[in-house]
């Protein structure tokens, strides 16, 4: 295929008197056309930005970032871009963007000259472009593990990048883009993304904010309906640890089971684990857990289904009756609690009882709302007295100045409670 590619550059350089570089989206360099002498003195004239092109095989991310900022990304035919001394570009170009089905496979560049090529030559190049973007859209779908098309669509930013990402993405899934599609968020998660996970269309590596936050590994599910997960707990239960793996089956499978699969859903996650031979799949540290959204329909919608995935592994973290796998909609008030950016801790109510000095007063004080105030329940669960139980109430209530009587103070200490476990 690197002949095809190279022919098609020679033919582009030909229909337009001028040497041609081939490099995909990502900016590295695929073939060339040759550089002849400028015809006045007879020396050969590189551009420096072409010759490091051809020496290094990619782009500096300054003429990268110049080039992306004309459009090129979104462009339909060529673009004309001035020269950028700053960045290294000392001759202006012309960018044939390589194209298959709206989304840009790489681009084709030349060396501006004046006068330019005519239109009838440039509208033959075109369609040479063309060509050469179905070739790199097959060499994409034949090789490719999605991991890149898939985080791309986790990570873009809203508006045009977005909507290129969803576009490449659809591109690589092929006939099945349309199909239903789960995400499921494995967390936290150490190193390379495993080479393939059967039942999965696509798998990636979401980095970490900082070097204190670990990665996310998130996988891409293909559902025949909008009830069968599954392929996605079964996914899920290939790569958690067998000890993991065997709980699914009767936890996350039951929850399942509310939408009428938890037998399927149970056997297909205990297989899954099985085949990992009791020993943790290579990423997987201690306390590792999992989420998966609910099903959605268009591939725009996944970086919202991601949201609902990671957010469902935090509350399989923080409270372990949800986990080790936790659906988006078995997680109850986490569900909103996820979406709250502020800290509990830096409330001035809630604040002074979430410190390290007074955690036997929080757990009593979360026990006791989530036995809805009834203090015999709540006594029993902490294997208490009655009479202790409300000291330890009195105690919160001097702490945080709330009122426990009162419905909205409840609600408040509760939220900040359920809160201090996701972000722990």
């Amino acid at each position: 295929m690197k002949g095809e590619y190279q022919d098609l550059v020679d033919e582009i350089s030909a229909l337009l008197d001028a040497p041609a570089t081939l490099e995909n989206r990502d900016f590295r360099l695929i073939a060339f056309g040759a550089h002849d002498s400028d015809g006045d003195g007879g020396e050969l004239v590189l551009d420096p930005v072409r010759t490091r092109s051809i020496l290094t095989r990619q782009s500096t991310a300054a003429v990268r970032s110049w080039f992306e900022g004309f459009g090129i990304a979104r462009a339909t035919g060529p673009v004309r871009i001035p020269a950028a001394p700053d960045a290294g570009v000392l001759t202006g170009r012309i960018c044939l963007p390589v194209r298959y089905r709206g989304v840009v496979q790489g681009y084709v560049w030349l060396l501006d000259q004046d006068p330019g090529p005519a239109p009838e030559a440039l509208a033959a190049a075109m369609e040479a472009a063309q060509r050469i973007g179905v070739l790199l859209a097959e060499e994409a779908r034949a090789g490719a593990d999605l991991s890149r098309e898939f985080l791309a669509v986790l990570t873009a930013a809203r508006g045009w990048q977005a909507d290129m990402a969803v576009a490449a993405l659809r591109v690589a899934l092929g006939p099945g883009a349309d199909g239903l599609h789960a995400a499921v968020c494995v967390a936290p998660w150490v190193g390379e993304a495993p080479a393939q996970v059967p039942g999965a269309a696509a798998v990636c590596v979401v980095p970490g904010q900082d070097t204190a936050d670990p990665g996310r590994l998130a996988v891409l599910v293909r559902l025949r309906t909008a009830d069968a997960l599954a392929p996605a707990l079964t996914a899920v239960g290939r790569l958690l640890p067998r000890t993991a793996g065997t709980a699914l089956a009767g936890g996350a499978g039951g929850a399942a089971g509310k939408g009428g699969t938890g037998a399927a859903a149970g056997t297909g996650a205990a297989s899954g684990a099985g085949a990992a031979d009791g020993k943790a799949a290579a990423g997987v540290t201690a306390g590792v857990t999992a989420g998966l959204s609910e099903p959605v329909r268009a591939l725009s919608q996944l970086p919202a289904a991601w949201a609902q995935a990671t957010a469902a592994a935090r509350a399989a973290s923080a409270q372990p009756r949800l986990g080790p796998v936790a659906r988006w909609s078995g997680i109850g008030p986490y569900r909103m609690l996820a979406t709250l950016a502020a800290r509990p801790d830096d409330d001035p109510a809630t604040g002074a009882l979430l410190g390290p000095a007074h955690r036997e007063l929080a757990r009593t004080a979360e026990v006791f709302l989530d036995c809805a105030g009834q203090a015999g329940r709540a006594a029993a669960a902490l294997g208490i007295h009655r009479q202790t139980l409300y000291y330890r109430l009195g105690r919160v209530e001097q702490l945080t100045g709330l009122d426990l009587d009162e419905g909205e103070d409840r609600l408040l200490l509760h939220m900040a409670l359920k809160a201090a476990r996701l972000h722990a």
